[in-house]
């Protein structure tokens, strides 16, 4: 239902794109208006009119603007940080629901709801303020890299707090504590059965857990041991189950209940914590997104621009989006402890995972992609460095060298404007004499 939720509305925002021409004019005299160009990939203009081809000589025009692209370092560069960058966001978008239901023991429900009402609001916040940030303090190419880098680095480190919020495996007898209560994680199906149950001729595959009162889930009524039942649905209870009697003494409730015990009431702080900083980390990731776009833009040549966002976002969706969720897949499934079994024979979903390897294995994958993609972005910056900071110096030092120069025009100009003065007297009184001169021959 989400998904024709999302592309209906996705479908009704591009309804106003269906009414913009197909080139936009370009400023410019009326000539230019009547004969309208384009711009071809290798930054040649075409003129529409006068040239049918236009498709063609774009067409030639695409493999050579492809290997300039690709030949620009700083892009080349970015484009491999962005596609581990990318590798790990996926896996973690696609992963993280499961991970707050088998870690902290939420439902998938509320697992997906928390993350709608408190992470992509904050995602939202951080790439508008990223934005702000940029305009307002109008930040060249090397310090939007610069920012993005930082903020990136933040939330990885945020991202390493949360090896820390954990809870542990919930005692399952059989798969992770034993059937007299000691801790032991196992992968082997034979470690279901104990002497308790061993004559009860169970299944192995068969999935209904039950809940004893010291907190211990068995895999079914039948693996506990129980011989009898009341009630009906959820609030069925199952008596006189041998293997509850054998991890506690005697005197004991030898009854479990319908469903998995719940998690410690210490998991509740852990979750707690968890979600602060995933929130406090995904604020701090999306600062820099904005930057991070801007970087794209601006370390390639103009007529190339259009090209780099095209083969960025190809890219990175198809080297990022589609193998991420098979390797994060394959790798948690890895760490699965009992597998439901299909009518047909074939092998279901995971019923229950080892929590702390399945923790270690998912952060773990997230932090090695995230931490290898910033050795590119350093790369970048450098680059980014040496190609605009030098340009930017000469002008700073060319600047104090014009300034100074028009000081000295400046000062050398009223000594010539003192002479020019002081010599329109001496030609005023120089004329004054010839006029007297020549009242006095007229007379």
């Amino acid at each position: 239902m989400g998904f024709l939720v999302s592309s209906s509305l996705q479908l009704i925002s591009s309804i106003p794109f269906w009414f913009l021409p197909r080139s936009l004019p370009k400023q410019g005299s009326e000539q230019d208006k009547s004969s309208p160009t384009s711009l071809t990939l290798d930054g040649a203009e075409i003129a529409q009119g006068s040239n049918p081809n236009i498709k063609t000589e774009i067409t030639k025009g695409f493999l050579p603007s492809l290997k300039r692209l690709l030949g620009t370092p700083a892009y080349f560069l970015l484009l491999c940080g962005s596609i581990l960058k990318f590798n790990s966001f996926i896996g973690l978008l696609t992963f993280k629901a499961k991970y707050m239901e088998q870690q902290f023991g939420q439902s998938a429900s509320r697992a997906n709801f928390l993350i709608g009402v408190l992470n992509l609001p904050a995602v939202a916040v951080g790439i508008f303020l990223g934005g702000l940030l940029m305009r307002r303090y109008k930040l060249s190419v090397v310090s939007g890299a610069q920012l993005s880098f930082a903020t990136s680095f933040m939330g990885y480190l945020l991202l390493l707090l949360q090896f820390s919020t954990k809870c542990d495996n919930r005692p399952l007898a059989g798969l992770t504590v034993s059937y007299n209560g000691t801790q032991s994680v196992s992968y082997n199906r034979e470690m279901l059965f104990s002497d308790c149950n061993r004559d009860c001729s169970c299944s192995p595959d068969e999935w209904d857990p039950v809940c004893s009162d010291s907190g211990i889930t068995y895999v079914s009524p039948c693996m506990a041991g129980c011989l009898s039942s009341s009630g009906a649905g959820k609030n069925t209870v199952f008596h006189n189950c041998s293997c509850v009697s054998t991890s506690f003494p005697p005197g004991s409730s030898m009854s479990v209940r319908q469903g998995q015990c719940p998690h410690a009431k210490d998991c509740s702080r852990s979750f707690t914590s968890y979600m602060a900083v995933s929130v406090l980390s995904s604020f701090i990731n999306s600062l820099g997104a904005t930057p991070g776009y801007m970087v794209i833009i601006r370390c390639i040549t103009p007529d190339l621009k259009s090209l780099a966002l095209g083969i960025h976002t190809l890219v990175t969706r198809t080297l990022g989006g589609i193998p991420a969720p098979v390797y994060f897949g394959a790798m948690i499934d890895s760490t699965c402890l009992k597998w439901s079994i299909k009518k047909c024979g074939g092998r279901g979903a995971c019923r229950i995972y080892d929590s702390n390897m399945y923790r270690i294995i998912f952060l773990g994958l997230i932090t090695c992609l995230s931490g290898t993609s910033y050795f590119f972005i350093i790369a970048v910056i450098i680059l980014l460095k040496r190609q605009f900071w030098r340009p930017d110096q000469e002008t700073e030092l060319q600047t104090p060298k014009a300034s100074k120069g028009r000081k000295i025009m400046a000062q050398s100009d009223p000594p010539e404007e003192k002479g020019v003065s002081s010599r329109s007297p001496k030609l005023s009184s120089d004329t004054k004499e010839c006029i007297e001169v020549g009242k006095d021959l007229e007379a």
